[in-house]
């Protein structure tokens, strides 16, 4: 599986997973209904922050095509909180359950180490996502606080968000 920074081509290939995610209202707290250059502008930030897609199976390099996911990751805060980074993750319906998460977990974690960050934060994982909790947890990260009610779930209702942390 090849992971490498998204390029403006790509957010074609993106957003129609980003959207139904989010509109799916279970595991982002991101508004529903963004435009597609609103939502762009949330998962595509400029520098320091940077974007990557990951790619599976077979097929060639071409911006946009074979794209299973994608994550963004950045400093979880400015100035006197900029050496722990954060990162969101978002893995296309069509490729859950086939490691992409995974991946892209495993490149955030080499590239904020190869930055400089101290460690990652996740400020929001959504208590019902025990995929992502297990996977979190599989890479290192620790529950160190959760905020109970604090996401609204469009099936359960208000449910707790998990706030983890990994030291690099």
């Amino acid at each position: 599986m090849l992971v490498r920074t998204a390029t403006e081509a790509d957010w074609d290939k993106i957003y129609p997973f980003f959207k139904q995610i989010v509109d799916a209202g279970e595991t982002y707290a991101y508004p529903e209904g963004l435009s597609s250059d609103a939502a762009r502008a949330l998962w595509m930030p400029p520098s320091p922050w940077l974007t990557v897609v990951a790619r599976s199976g077979a097929g060639d390099a071409t911006p946009g095509s074979g794209i299973a996911g994608s994550a963004t990751m950045g400093p979880n805060r400015p100035g006197r909180g900029a050496h722990i980074a954060t990162a969101s993750f978002m893995v296309a319906p069509h490729a859950q359950g086939q490691g992409v998460g995974r991946r892209l977990g495993e490149r955030v974690i080499e590239w904020a180490g190869a930055t400089g960050y101290r460690g990652i934060q996740f400020n929001a994982v959504v208590e019902t996502n025990t995929a992502a909790v297990h996977l979190w947890k599989a890479l290192g990260f620790e529950i160190i606080g959760t905020v109970p009610g604090a996401f609204d779930h469009r099936r359960y209702g208000a449910v707790g968000l998990h706030v983890m942390f990994r030291p690099l």
